[in-house]
């Protein structure tokens, strides 16, 4: 059975995230873990110790957190009646990342779905911090799903890669294995930046083709000085449902993640973006 993490803040955003990954294995058997986390303001220890209402904040949190995912969970089973898939609530007080990383760890859980904005996500960032902060820390893939996205099956992936990276089917299983079950095509995108492949580049290109002929796929070579208007460049002229990138130090990943604001860097990404961990 898949264990899929879904973190929610409760906000519209993060509902959608959560249907998407409810839609997107709807034919698979998966246990989804509906975690929030919630940091509880500090109160001086005098304080806290002269009032002994304080006391019982802890507990309040957590009571109210699990109830709002029990309703969470309650809207899910509704809208989507699917003998397969079974939930589990996890609610408890700590940073998102720190408690993704164990979940993760501890579960074994095989993917992250979540919203790149929270509540209080502006409209001018790519990506919300907590998203930014998963996405570079998680140590199993993360699909980011945007604001009012609503739901496409990924008939055809997006995969930009330089051929830096000794392609393995266990770094690629997740990725594979959706495309695979539906029956997806995987656009390769190479951007060339005026420079032939090295030899090394040649062999990885070589490895990931064989990973990629149980599915449909192309091989595409762009000519173009800038990485992210490559990808711009391929999104207006062919329809793409899922961008796909492995976090590694040669792709474009860093910078979006410095440089966040869409007028700056001009990424078109209004797609579910799904973020693979670096695998040696």
């Amino acid at each position: 059975m898949k264990k899929i993490l879904l973190p929610t803040d409760f906000s519209k955003n993060s509902y959608n995230a959560a249907e998407y990954a409810l839609r997107l294995f709807k034919d698979e058997p998966c246990l989804f873990y509906l975690m929030h986390t919630y940091t509880p303001p500090v109160y001086h220890t005098e304080y806290v110790m002269s009032d002994t209402l304080q006391m019982g904040l802890g507990d309040f949190f957590h009571e109210n957190t699990m109830e709002q995912l029990s309703n969470l969970q309650n809207k899910l089973e509704g809208n989507f009646k699917n003998p397969m898939h079974q939930f589990k609530l996890h609610g408890t007080q700590n940073l998102l990342v720190d408690e993704v990383r164990e979940m993760v760890g501890e579960k074994e859980i095989d993917l992250i779905v979540m919203g790149t904005q929270g509540a209080t996500g502006a409209k001018e960032l790519l990506f919300g911090s907590n998203t930014v902060h998963v996405l570079k820390k998680a140590t199993c893939p993360v699909i980011a799903v945007p604001d009012g996205f609503e739901y496409e099956n990924p008939k055809e992936i997006l995969f930009p890669t330089d051929y830096e990276i000794v392609y393995r089917e266990k770094g690629l299983k997740e990725f594979l294995h959706l495309a695979y079950e539906h029956v997806s095509r995987i656009e390769v995108l190479h951007i060339a930046r005026g420079h032939e492949l090295t030899q090394f580049q040649k062999e990885n290109k070589s490895r990931l083709e064989k990973l990629l002929r149980p599915i449909a796929h192309v091989f595409h070579e762009i000519d173009n000085n800038e990485i992210i208007a490559g990808i711009n460049e391929f999104q207006l002229k062919n329809k793409v449902n899922l961008l796909v990138m492995v976090m590694n130090k040669h792709t474009f990943l860093e910078q979006l993640f410095i440089k966040p604001v869409i007028k700056k860097i001009s990424l078109h990404l209004n797609i579910p973006f799904m973020v693979i961990p670096y695998f040696k």
